[in-house]
């Protein structure tokens, strides 16, 4: 095979996407080879890298574990699998943009990440009358760390109240406020998952 070809193709790991697909359906070469009619020895090439599949082929393959064409073509070294939110890069904003009074602040801690399963912020809770705390909903969870001071949270009819190192997991489709419920810093992360 060409070396340039060779050379591009190889940070794709087809091989080594070939080799996880197969092990976690736990199969083996000769079981893979009669769902797509090819041999066990042109299998296990592709799978070491000596050999690289036309599309053909790999389309035969990816029709076995119901995965696109696409999925052998991902660049690992571009995929956003680890990603570090530096303090000094992330911004802060308020609960809704030009809103009064402010209910509290935030900061994303994921936002270098792609194919997020989750949301996760730094919130910086600001005391405001209760009675004056917009509701909001969302669809799916949220689960909320109080890292300092002390949180009412109205989860519908019901209030809350969160000390230092309590924690809350809630359905966040139920209309939900926060509000500080004392005169001091009170901080936390929150995680929603969609």
């Amino acid at each position: 095979m060409n070396k340039t070809i060779s050379q591009g193709l190889s940070p794709y790991l087809i091989g080594e996407k070939l080799r996880t697909l197969r092990l976690r359906k736990s199969m083996g070469l000769e079981q893979l080879a009669e769902h797509t009619g090819l041999s066990p020895a042109m299998l296990s090439k592709l799978e070491r890298g000596k050999l690289f599949p036309t599309l053909p082929t790999l389309l035969r393959i990816s029709m076995v574990f119901s995965v696109g064409l696409d999925h052998f073509f991902t660049d690992e070294r571009k995929r956003h699998v680890v990603a570090i939110s530096r303090k000094k890069e992330r911004l802060r904003f308020p609960d809704r943009p030009g809103a009064s009074p402010v209910a509290y602040f935030f900061e994303s801690l994921d936002f270098p990440a792609t194919e997020r399963k989750l949301s996760a912020f730094y919130a910086e809770f600001q005391e405001i009358d209760p009675a004056k705390a917009k509701t909001h909903s969302h669809p799916g969870v949220e689960f909320i760390y109080l890292m300092t001071g002390k949180l009412r949270i109205k989860i519908g009819s019901e209030e809350h109240i969160l000390n230092k190192e309590d924690s809350i997991y809630f359905d966040s489709a139920v209309q939900h406020s926060y509000s500080n419920a004392l005169r001091s810093s009170c901080t936390g992360i929150v995680v929603t998952i969609p």
